[in-house]
């Protein structure tokens, strides 16, 4: 892939292509079925909870899962997907004034986190490249400029009050002020946390696991990125908490290790977070919108088919 990765063979595609697949059904599953969720996202890491993450992702082991950073995003993300899933099925907390303030507080937590983890990347000095709780990083001026990116992602979050749950069988947690633009600056976002922070894992962690949320907020079922977000992330994690060596041994994708890459990557995901809260700020001030209590894009075509949709 040029100046970002270096593939080593067909038979990575064909990995890669079957985990992108594999993000994508499983989060159907869990997002239609009542049960796959209660499944996917309660039983099954709780079983993985006492039985084999306290081996695979033991402490200071050698395959990189075993530091604070990825216990703590692995329950952020269930966390995320068991409060949606309270808000789609049950109707006192669908109905409570507090519920509306779930998503938004999750989803800047977890931009949170990452935030944190470039500033602390930065902070290593690892200007040539090392290894640090067994994965390769570099630090660079790329960790500051996408922490910044991070912060611009968190304050565009936005009109949490229209959040409702669909109406179809599905019952989907909806969010139609989460227009596509904000989707699209999040996955530059959060594809430069990834590069920059677990940089030989980011093709699967970054690229393929965006991908597996964004198809579906396009094709599948549009205004509930949030939900299709926390089901692929959560997935994604207990399946590298349970089987580490898959990105480093079974089909590894290791980054070019190219400080350009770093330096570009992270320059257009703060190009366009940096752009897109500008144009916010003139929405807000155009329309005279409380961005803490208002809707901001409700005249948009994109909202108006998903709330006509649901």
């Amino acid at each position: 892939m040029g100046i970002l990765y270096n593939v080593p063979d067909l038979k990575t595609w064909g990995f890669m292509a079957f985990v992108l697949l594999a993000l994508i059904a499983f989060n159907e599953l869990g997002r239609t079925k009542k049960w796959g969720g209660i499944l996917l996202f309660v039983i099954v890491p709780l079983v993985l909870t006492i039985t084999i993450w306290p081996t695979t992702a033991a402490p200071g082991n050698e395959y990189g899962t075993g530091n604070w950073f990825n216990w703590v995003k692995t329950y952020s993300a269930l966390a995320g997907c068991v409060g949606f899933m309270l808000i789609r099925y049950c109707p006192k907390i669908e109905h409570s004034k507090f519920a509306i303030y779930f998503p938004p507080i999750i989803l800047a937590a977890n931009i949170c986190e990452a935030v944190m983890r470039d500033f602390q990347v930065f902070s290593w000095g690892l200007t040539e490249g090392g290894y640090v709780d067994n994965l390769w990083t570099i630090s660079g001026p790329w960790n500051i400029m996408n922490g910044i990116a991070g912060i611009f992602n968190i304050l565009l979050i936005c009109g949490w009050s229209g959040i409702f749950v669909s109406k179809d069988k599905s019952r989907d947690m909806m969010w139609p002020d989460m227009d596509w633009i904000y989707i699209l600056t999040y996955d530059l976002w959060n594809f430069a946390y990834t590069y920059n922070c677990i940089s030989d894992h980011s093709v699967y962690c970054g690229m393929l696991l965006l991908l597996s949320c964004t198809i579906p907020s396009f094709f599948i079922k549009r205004g509930c990125w949030l939900q299709h977000r926390a089901q692929t992330l959560a997935l994604w994690i207990m399946f590298i908490m349970t089987v580490p060596t898959f990105a480093d041994r079974v089909a590894p994708v290791p980054t070019t290790h190219n400080p350009t890459a770093f330096f570009i990557v992270s320059f257009l995901a703060l190009a366009s977070n940096a752009g897109l809260f500008i144009y916010q700020v003139y929405v807000i001030r155009k329309n005279k919108k409380n961005p803490l209590k208002d809707e901001l894009y409700t005249e948009t075509a994109h909202y108006k088919k998903i709330v006509a949709e649901n």
